[in-house]
């Protein structure tokens, strides 16, 4: 089976998939247009930031698995993968550490003024005066948008320098936060009301589009800071850039709108020369250790989809076996014997959505169980009992079903 890598990530801890039969192919240089044709042959597709699209999907006849190597699906077709019963599995949370990290570090460069600080020092000024004075994230009150992997490693570090946080997240009620130990904002104006570091962690969703709105960033305490290394589509950018400058607000953002897919490229900033703004290249999750912890998950998921009956992390499988009933089969052992039970179901018009098969000590006997849509007649039943393989064959009703 070939494995096509079709972005640039560490590759190295998926070099032991090659003992398993696979052959690896590696093409950072593919985009959406160009994918379609390099999907010929191939059976497990990792993709970054690579948009897979219906089309390609649609032509990529031996696929069988897809693999996000981070988190999220949002570059890949789920709805069209399931059509065509290609699994779809992600990496969730291996650059949480990363994410946070970078947070805390945007948080202390921009309450420390670190950057200004320095340059002036490059440009032959000493300003101790200037740059001496700043308040300091002891005591201060962060607010964390989102509770995932991300905004919990965040948590974990700003207790660690003393700061007081504050929590909005869909799951979250006063008493999850008054078990967590912190302050619970029912809204997000709210949470920015209470923050003299707003940090956002949310998925970009539909509804989360734009959640951190005009009205969210006038909530803001002035000189607040705000740091969005999520998406940018969360934040209402325009209202930003006028509220900021206003209000005295330090930014740090790591995500921006229209950034270029090459790791190296132009790229004009509207917030990088605004004063009291921080930006870097979206590196939140692309440090090292981050990116070896993605590929030792990828590695895992393929691992798994060859040897095991389980995908890891698989986002399109039914949480809930549509199924309604489950036919007990036992049988010999022998060529053809299940065979001839698919066959007269199929005659039946009941359909199979779901088979587990275990093989007994010798290898004489098998027990499967054939979980079906519909419950097969007395005759059915009665015309695989009378095979000379079947020992015996039963029908159960599943739980909570009609």
């Amino acid at each position: 089976m070939r494995l096509l890598i079709a972005d640039a990530i560490d590759t190295q801890p998926l070099e032991e998939l090659r003992l398993l039969g696979i052959e690896i192919v590696s093409d950072p240089t593919l985009t959406r247009d160009s994918l379609p044709q390099a999907l010929a042959g191939v059976g497990i597709l990792v993709v970054r930031r690579t948009e897979v699209t219906k089309e390609a999907l649609e032509g990529a006849r031996e696929l069988n698995l897809i693999v996000r190597a981070g988190s999220g699906t949002g570059n890949i077709d789920v709805e069209a993968a399931s059509a065509r019963g290609i699994y779809v599995a992600n990496c969730p949370n291996k650059n949480a550490a990363a994410v946070s990290e970078l947070v805390m570090g945007l948080a202390l460069a921009l309450d420390r003024r670190l950057v200004d600080a320095h340059n002036s020092l490059k440009n032959g000024r000493w300003e101790r005066g200037e740059y001496g004075s700043e308040h300091g994230l002891l005591g201060r009150h962060i607010g964390i948008a989102g509770l995932g992997a991300t905004g919990r490693e965040v948590l974990q570090r700003a207790r660690a320098f003393g700061m007081r946080p504050h929590v909005m997240s869909r799951a979250m009620t006063a008493q999850k936060a008054q078990r967590l130990d912190v302050a619970f904002a029912p809204t997000l104006e709210h949470l920015a009301s209470v923050s003299d570091v707003f940090t956002v962690h949310l998925p970009l969703t539909p509804s989360s589009r734009g959640l951190v709105s005009r009205t969210v960033l006038e909530a803001l305490p002035k000189g607040a800071i705000v740091i969005n290394t999520s998406h940018a589509a969360l934040m209402d950018l325009d209202a930003l850039a006028e509220i900021a400058p206003r209000k005295g607000l330090r930014v740090g953002l790591d995500v921006h709108a229209g950034e270029p897919r090459e790791p190296s490229s132009k790229f004009d900033s509207r917030f990088a020369n605004m004063p009291n703004f921080l930006c870097t290249p979206h590196i939140g999750g692309a440090s090292r250790q981050a990116q070896r912890a993605i590929a030792e998950e990828v590695t895992r998921v393929v691992r798994c989809f060859l040897t095991e009956e389980n995908v890891p992390n698989v986002v399109n499988v039914c949480a809930t076996s549509p199924a309604r009933f489950v036919v007990v089969l036992r049988q010999l052992d022998k060529v053809g014997a299940l065979a001839n039970t698919l066959a007269v179901l199929k005659r039946h018009g009941i359909n199979i959505e779901e088979i587990s098969n275990t093989v007994f000590d010798g290898a004489r006997a098998t027990c499967t169980k054939l979980r079906v849509s519909g419950r097969p007649t007395d005759s059915c039943l009665k015309e695989i009992a009378a095979f000379g393989e079947t020992l015996h064959v039963d029908i159960i009703q599943m739980p909570n079903r009609a």
